[in-house]
């Protein structure tokens, strides 16, 4: 059961992120090829990482797709490579089934998939067949259309009612409960205001009875604070801390260090009276 794992006898869990993509929003083309990805991935264990989160397509808005093949040859490799050399939990940030049952067997013990299984009806019987966690993630729409669909009624009511549904939907397909995991997907067909209102109602979305990830690392949220392009690290950090603070069980940053630094300090916020 995912309570059982290594990466939640630690609050908050620190998954590390890993694009071996040549277009991801902040960090693309640095590390991709298996021996840039894995140099990437001792440094992070290094850090304190308890998850490291593989990506082989990009899921900025706007971005292109990618064929399940071509995504397979980025992440497999660096994936088997680190399962064998690493203390950590791997991840694999995906949306397609092929991609999520091959890398469940090169040794991702968690599928993340920020389309909550919408994109491909076979995720969720993938995930129950490979024994993997699963992060069932909001999402307005695809990665080239999402931020052109951002219209809600009830925001938060409608992330819930989603979150609600496709979990029921992957424990009636034979996913384990304690194997679940939910992203509320701040940033995913979310407006600038939107993702501020997610954070502030994390308690809410907590209610649902899951753990809860929340990946807000260097996103818009933060660059569009600023008038001119600013490191967008220190907002990340007070960010982050704010949703652990609130309840967030698992935060996905591209700086783990800084986090694991900060964290401390908020750990120890929390356990004074």
């Amino acid at each position: 059961m995912l309570s059982q794992l290594p990466c939640f006898s630690k609050f908050p869990a620190i998954m590390g992120i890993l694009n071996v993509t040549p277009d991801s929003f902040y960090d693309g083309g640095r590390y991709l090829g298996k021996e840039a990805a894995m140099e990437r991935a001792r440094q992070m264990a290094d850090n304190g990482a308890d998850i490291i989160d593989v990506g082989g397509e990009s899921t900025r808005p706007g971005a292109a797709a990618v064929g399940a093949q071509e995504e397979m040859d980025r992440v497999c490799p660096v994936i088997e490579a680190a399962a064998k050399e690493l203390p950590v939990l791997l991840s694999v940030d995906t949306t397609k089934s092929a991609v999520a049952a091959a890398a469940a067997a090169a040794g991702a013990s968690i599928i993340n998939d920020i389309s909550g299984a919408s994109f491909d009806a076979a995720m969720l019987g993938t995930a129950a067949a490979s024994g993997a966690a699963i992060v069932l993630t909001h999402t307005s729409g695809r990665p080239r259309e999402m931020q052109s669909k951002t219209s809600y009624i009830d925001l938060i009511g409608e992330i819930k009612s989603f979150l609600e549904r496709v979990s029921a939907e992957a424990e009636a397909k034979g996913i384990d409960k304690g194997r679940i995991i939910l992203d509320p997907g701040i940033g995913f067909g979310k407006t600038f205001e939107d993702n501020y209102r997610i954070i502030r109602h994390i308690p809410e979305l907590k209610k649902i009875g899951f753990p809860l990830l929340i990946g807000l690392s260097r996103k818009s949220l933060i660059g569009k604070l600023y008038a001119k392009d600013e490191n967008r690290l220190a907002a990340t950090i007070a960010l982050n801390s704010v949703a652990v603070y609130a309840g967030a069980d698992i935060i996905r940053v591209h700086d783990v260090k800084a986090h694991n630094l900060a964290m401390a300090a908020l750990l120890k916020l929390r356990q004074v009276s």
